[in-house]
């Protein structure tokens, strides 16, 4: 099924979680400096993400630059970060992660974008107290 949102009608709740369901099925291309957990804590209220450096095998897999290995895609990396930076708005951390760290750890559009959506996500959940889980 590849869900569609009719442009000239405003698309329902359900229609517009279809689609960014299906969009979240998407290949991508990893970022060769890096790749960021994002969580809440919401007792603090703040969003925190830990960010991990990996290589890029010739798969196009992540792997830890310690050991070669791919990093699972499911389950419990037990890594150390690289950095952590922990913000109280996205706006907070991107400034950050893109104005404020030189070089930035993101090398690409596609992953500052992905960065930019996923944490508006989480400050949405943090906001309204709700649960936030990674995309």
């Amino acid at each position: 099924m590849n869900p569609t949102v009719n442009s000239t009608v405003k698309p329902t709740a359900e229609e517009l979680a279809a689609l960014d369901n299906e969009l979240s099925k998407r290949y991508i291309e990893l970022d060769p400096k890096g790749y960021f957990i994002i969580y809440i804590d919401p007792e603090a209220g703040l969003i925190c993400t830990k960010h991990y450096t990996n290589v890029i095998n010739d798969k196009g897999l992540a792997c830890d630059p310690e050991t070669g290995k791919p990093l699972p895609t499911r389950g419990k990396v037990e890594r150390l970060p690289d950095f952590t930076l922990t913000g109280r708005t996205a706006k907070e951390l991107c400034i950050k992660l893109f104005e404020e760290m030189t070089p930035s750890p993101v090398s690409s559009a596609d992953h500052a974008a992905y960065l930019g959506r996923e944490l508006m996500r989480a400050e949405f959940a943090l906001v309204t107290g709700g649960e936030y889980v990674q995309d």
